[in-house]
């Protein structure tokens, strides 16, 4: 991922019991435990940070490891395997293919659109920007002007209108011009109300009615959120077909781990990861160079 070590830099605060300093340390019952306060405190879950330690116990056991330097390839090997192994390809198949981005208020959700439009744009006229959130106060203007920004099609409805027929126009718009992918904006929805959540499975089955594909479903989570965010992965999964995980603000955030948590938990892939305010500064998850960069120590 480019410059991605810089950019987690708070994150990798959270594991400086990992410094060069540290790791001639043997591995004592305190040390057991500070590797277990250190997965905690980073958000991969107190279930999952558990787990590991236990694993971490049996190798060094098995493989007569006796410091920290040792464990630390061994540590780095067991979160790449837990977040190995999924899909994180985006499926552009379809005429056009339609992906609906997710998520509540706040996370950064119109933003990441225009950055996945930028990121999307193969040429001209290859992307067209649906205004699904008919509700919130200015946010088909502010789509517009990520529109503007990645140079691609934008449609957009009267202020109150119906999110889903909002989404199904642009996917005829797209069609009849032969413009291979739309990308839809979705109202904030609170994960704890049934109806707009149910509102939110309405729009995936209207989109897919017309010549579109829905094929992906993007849930935006703001990994500052910590925790909070595994809640509204889970809760949006059961609502729609979440088919991965764009986490932004990694960059402003202590707690990456999230990532383990949301993959290990629900099964949900992340995908892409936002890393900064610039329209190139969202990027493909990349499972070995986020898990280094954890551990990249300066010296």
């Amino acid at each position: 991922m480019v410059n991605l070590s810089s950019k987690l830099s708070n994150t990798r605060k959270k594991f400086s019991l990992f410094g060069k300093s540290a790791l001639s340390r043997s591995l004592d019952d305190s040390i057991w435990q500070e590797i277990e306060e250190t997965l905690i405190s980073a958000d991969l879950g107190v279930r999952p940070s558990l787990q590991i330690v236990e694993s971490l116990k049996e190798k060094a056991k098995g493989e007569n490891i006796t410091t920290l330097d040792e464990l630390t390839e061994i540590l780095k090997n067991q979160l790449k395997a837990t977040l190995s192994g999924f899909e994180l390809s985006l499926d552009l198949d379809g005429s056009p293919a339609v992906w609906l981005l997710v998520g509540t208020n706040g996370v950064g959700k119109t933003t990441t659109i225009g950055k996945l439009a930028h990121r999307s744009q193969s040429g001209q006229n290859t992307v067209v920007l649906a205004a699904g959130d008919t509700f919130r106060a200015a946010a088909s203007e502010q789509l517009e002007f990520w529109a503007q920004q990645a140079e691609v099609h934008i449609v957009k409805g009267a202020e109150g209108a119906d999110p889903s027929s909002v989404i199904f126009d642009a996917t005829e718009y797209a069609h009849a011009r032969g413009i291979p992918l739309v990308i839809a904006d979705t109202a904030g929805r609170l994960h704890t109300k049934k109806n707009l959540m149910e509102e939110l499975s309405k729009i995936q089955r209207v989109a897919g009615k017309g010549p579109g594909t829905v094929n992906e479903i993007l849930l935006v989570i703001d990994s500052t959120t910590g925790q909070n965010g595994l809640v509204q992965a889970s809760q949006f999964a059961e609502a729609v077909d979440v088919t991965g995980i764009i986490l932004t603000k990694l960059d402003g955030s202590s707690r990456g781990g999230i990532i383990f948590a949301i993959q290990e938990q629900l099964g949900i892939p992340i995908k892409l990861v936002g890393i900064g305010e610039g329209i190139e500064d969202l990027v493909p998850f990349d499972v070995g160079s986020f898990v280094d960069a954890l551990f990249e120590t300066k010296q």
